[in-house]
């Protein structure tokens, strides 16, 4: 089989503002940037992207299109090895890891495309369907805003695990915290599961004693409860709540989540796509968290994570995030329903099964 090379390397920036003021335990926002690469071999293109700073962009043009240029589409495990090695002095945490994670999606969108196969069935599908849970719940939501986020979630998509931001102004509104759990646990029943995000806003007895207070309300899942730079903290909080403690959205090497599994620090892994170093990093910290008997969440941009989720046996579920979904639906044909709290890659289109809608991103379009 003969194939162009890979010829060409495209970039263009997005910045959409928010619908409302966002915020988590740590951080507020007012936009979300995009940074998308469109990787061209011949007639046939690939597209990947990341949500991160503009100067990934730079990144994409200045290092890493030479460094795939020329290269044959099919051998997209060998490019992505060369760009994380062509990026070592600019340290690949961050930005440079952003950059690699958008390219070496649009390399596999690529390749999917090219053999004319569904991206989930050239990785090896195990699963036709890939459970998500719906995310958002931002403290500066009001109480209305909160409960019309959940009532979507559950009411209109029947989504049956839900997340909300907690750890309000880095852990010292504890109070806002508990009232808006108790009202999330309200509005979503008995059968819905719930999932918080502190965002590393607590300290470690402190996150214990919040879950012990809450002990009625049943949370399912405790994401970064610390920092997750803190190991011994998570491992720690780990070992005195019921809710499974997870973290890893940071990562960009193999050696950071070896790290998180070996410490004990988490009962299940994340990890995102757009920062770890793209799908085939995704597949081998996958492999990480096998190898401790751990399975895998995919943090944020759903899209870009579905058809390696589905390819990935010890997956436990996608985060529905709301600015990403609204952003990649917005952008994008052929972006998934996550009605039942499933979504399904389409089995019939090849690649990601996405097709940008220039005319409507264009409006957002920074460079």
């Amino acid at each position: 089989m003969t194939t162009d090379a890979v010829d060409a390397v495209d970039v263009s920036v997005y910045t959409v503002p928010t619908d409302a003021p966002e915020a988590d335990g740590t951080l507020t926002w007012d936009s979300t940037t995009m940074i998308l690469a469109e990787v061209r071999a011949g007639d046939s293109r690939g597209i990947g992207w990341t949500y991160g700073p503009r100067a990934c962009a730079s990144v994409i043009t200045d290092v890493l299109a030479d460094v795939i240029c020329g290269r044959s589409p099919l051998e997209v495990t060998g490019s992505s090895d060369a760009m994380v090695k062509a990026v070592r002095n600019l340290t690949r945490p961050g930005v440079a890891g952003y950059a690699i994670s958008a390219v070496d999606v649009a390399l596999w969108d690529l390749k999917a495309r090219v053999l004319g196969l569904p991206l989930h069935h050239l990785l090896g599908a195990v699963r036709d369907s890939v459970p998500v849970y719906g995310s958002g719940g931002f403290t500066t939501y009001t109480e209305r805003q909160l409960g019309d986020q959940l009532d979507g979630w559950v009411g209109d998509h029947s989504i049956p695990r839900v997340k909300i931001k907690i750890g309000e102004s880095w852990g010292t509104n504890l109070d806002r915290d508990l009232e808006r759990m108790h009202q999330a646990r309200s509005i979503i029943g008995d059968d819905v599961e719930l999932f918080v995000d502190a965002n590393g806003g607590y300290r470690a007895k402190q996150a214990i004693r919040l879950m012990n207070t809450a002990r009625d309300l049943d949370v399912r899942w405790f994401e970064e409860p610390v920092s997750s730079d803190d190991l011994a903290g998570l491992q720690k909080v780990r070992a005195a709540v019921l809710a499974d403690v997870t973290a890893g959205e940071y990562g960009y090497d193999l050696y950071y989540f070896r790290r998180m599994c070996a410490a004990e620090a988490v009962d299940c892994l994340q990890a995102d796509v757009s920062r770890c170093g793209g799908i085939t990093e995704w597949l081998r910290v996958a492999a990480v968290a096998a190898a401790h008997g751990l399975e895998i969440s995919g943090h944020c941009g759903p899209h870009l994570h579905a058809h390696a989720a589905a390819a990935t046996p010890n997956l436990r579920h996608l985060e529905w995030f709301h600015d990403h979904v609204r952003i990649e639906s917005l952008f994008f044909d052929g972006t998934l329903d996550p009605a039942g709290g499933v979504i399904r890659p389409d089995p019939g289109v090849p690649g990601l099964g996405l097709t940008l809608r220039t005319a409507d991103a264009e409006p957002y379009r920074i460079q």
